[in-house]
């Protein structure tokens, strides 16, 4: 009786709203079907809504708020890094304090955790090298959760500017997946530039290839979607081949199980929140009670963000060790 009741005040406050206002929210059946894409969330809908009331609905709550804001949110980490970067203010690069929690004082890897709280010390290192590559990895993901905050905000405008939203997501995916790359294996490799070449070339030729048929007018098909997930995954495959190259090379580094340690976190980030998109579970349990709050995208917004992060505290790892070790 009390689900039959709280059903009917959610319709009637449905209902309410579409009296009320010029852009009511909707229900899933009352989509145009270019939004119909998860059945489980069954209210809460922005369609076919202005641009300007579009984007005043980033501070009012339906079924995409917080997919906004839980990549919106990794955008501003990302960028107040950047600052702290560019300033080479240490004690907020290094934010995460992971000295403190990942390494404690009787660990063999002791001597990492002297290395990673050094970033404590606002004196710059005392070799000198350079960090294009890892604003390279800061800017793509920027640009990654703010091209997914500007899908999830303004798709709701019109067919044509979902179709060109959706386009610009997957490309800020694959554009944050090339900049991974990018500082780990030129620190790693900094000694051997032929395999930093090679490595770095590849990669970039990918990259192109990828967002090339990410931005192609072809239609989202599921012959398209199979190519896009084909690209992510061999995007992905092709980092195994310089990770264990990479780990052949510095077998006595002290600092190699570390950077391994976040490469791994970062990689279990990435494929559980994989899991919670593909699998749409918890809606998928119990359609409609997570509209606003719980459903997986927002999950898998979450776990790639923790992931992007771990990928970041395992590339100041090498950029410190690259800083303080030389060639010779």
């Amino acid at each position: 009786m009390r689900g039959e009741t709280e059903e009917m005040d959610e319709t009637q406050f449905l209902e309410l709203s579409k009296k009320m206002n010029k852009f009511p929210l909707l229900r899933y059946e009352e989509l145009p079907d270019y939004m119909k894409d998860n059945e489980y969330i069954l209210n809460y809908y922005r369609a076919e809504w202005s641009l300007k009331h579009a984007f005043i609905s980033l501070f009012l709550c339906h079924n995409e708020t917080l997919n906004v804001w839980t990549h919106f949110i990794g955008f501003l980490a990302f960028l107040l890094l950047t600052i702290a970067n560019v300033t080479h203010f240490y004690l907020v690069a290094d934010f995460l304090q992971v000295s403190k929690w990942a390494f404690s004082s009787n660990h063999p890897l002791n001597n990492t955790r002297q290395m990673i709280s050094s970033y404590m010390d606002t004196t710059p290192p005392p070799i000198e090298v350079t960090r294009w590559p890892l604003f390279v990895y800061l800017g793509g993901s920027m640009f990654c959760f703010v091209s997914s905050s500007l899908c999830h905000l303004f798709s709701c405008h019109s067919h044509h500017l979902n179709c060109r939203l959706t386009q610009l997501d997957y490309t800020g995916i694959a554009v944050m997946i090339i900049s991974s790359f990018f500082p780990s294996i030129y620190y790693i490799f900094q000694c051997n530039p032929l395999w930093q070449f090679v490595y770095l070339g590849i990669i970039t030729v990918l990259g192109i290839l990828a967002i090339g048929v990410l931005l192609s007018p072809t239609r989202m098909s599921g012959k398209y979607r199979f190519i896009r997930t084909l690209i992510f995954v061999l995007m992905g495959l092709f980092g195994v081949i310089p990770t264990i190259h990479a780990t052949i090379l510095n077998w006595n580094a002290p600092q190699r199980n570390a950077a391994l340690g976040f490469e791994s976190a970062m990689g279990f980030f990435y494929l559980v929140g994989a899991m919670f998109y593909v699998s749409r579970v918890p809606e998928k349990w119990k359609p409609g009670w997570f509209d606003l709050v719980g459903q997986s995208h927002q999950i898998f917004h979450v776990f790639v963000v923790m992931g992007a992060l771990a990928h970041y505290v395992s590339v100041l790892i090498l950029y410190e060790y690259r800083s303080r070790v030389s060639c010779e």
